[in-house]
């Protein structure tokens, strides 16, 4: 029990004890995915606020990188939950530095040429990837160029994380079943050393820990009331 708790220690949980009592939380070093519903964009704008709180309160005392990939981020989301967390809108904001790509080599060029760099500038511990694999569904790209291109930008985070000791949470949305979307999802769970699936149904939340070093997997289901973030959620 010792060995495992010194290995999870520096975590970032969501501060949700229905949630936190099953996962505590994503690990510094580590590459994870949090995909499903409309409720995922909620939970990485809530780490992005508790990210920014003190150790003592749960979090890194960390600025946030956002990577934009699906036009994401909303600013009043995050102000509310900071508003809900007791600390500024204005500062919490200005402790996440955002980057919007439109298409998929934006995307792989901030991913390979710019990340590592703001890393270093702002001394950030949590990257956030927002709706990662849709760029790379556009049928504008060639299948195969996408495919490469994804295969080696997973490929360089999961190395990142260990090379800068930070963690990197890339997430993504239903899509439309294909060949291509097949391949992408696959290859980007498969480099992840956890993932989290979230889903939404008949008024609860099912949340999912489908892959983790330490912990078994797990499902529970969690009334909707008791995530509190229902107001927070974009239709």
């Amino acid at each position: 029990m010792t060995s495992l708790l010194t290995k999870i220690e520096r975590t970032l949980s969501f501060g949700l004890p229905h949630i936190d009592n099953v996962f505590p939380g994503f690990r510094v070093g580590e590459f994870a995915v949090l995909h499903g519903q409309s409720l995922v964009k909620t939970l990485t704008f809530l780490l992005s606020v508790r990210c920014q709180l003190s150790t003592e309160e749960g979090g890194l005392n960390s600025t946030v990188i956002y990577l934009d990939g699906g036009n994401t981020f909303n600013p009043y989301a995050i102000s509310a939950i900071a508003q809900q967390n007791d600390v500024d809108p204005r500062t919490t904001l200005e402790r996440i530095f955002v980057s919007r790509a439109f298409t998929a080599y934006q995307l792989s060029a901030l991913i390979f040429e710019t990340l590592e760099n703001a890393l270093k500038e702002y001394g950030s511990k949590l990257v956030l990837i927002s709706d990662i694999m849709s760029l790379f569904l556009d049928s504008d790209v060639p299948t195969k160029e996408a495919l490469e291109i994804f295969s080696k930008a997973v490929s360089y985070l999961s190395e990142l994380v260990t090379k800068r000791k930070v963690m990197v949470i890339a997430s993504f949305f239903p899509y439309e079943q294909s060949r291509r979307r097949v391949f992408l999802e696959s290859t980007l769970l498969g480099r992840a050393s956890t993932t989290v699936g979230v889903q939404k149904s008949k008024g609860a939340v099912q949340f999912s820990l489908e892959k983790h070093l330490f912990l078994k997997s797990s499902v529970i289901d969690v009334e909707s009331n008791a995530v509190t973030l229902e107001r927070f959620v974009e239709a």
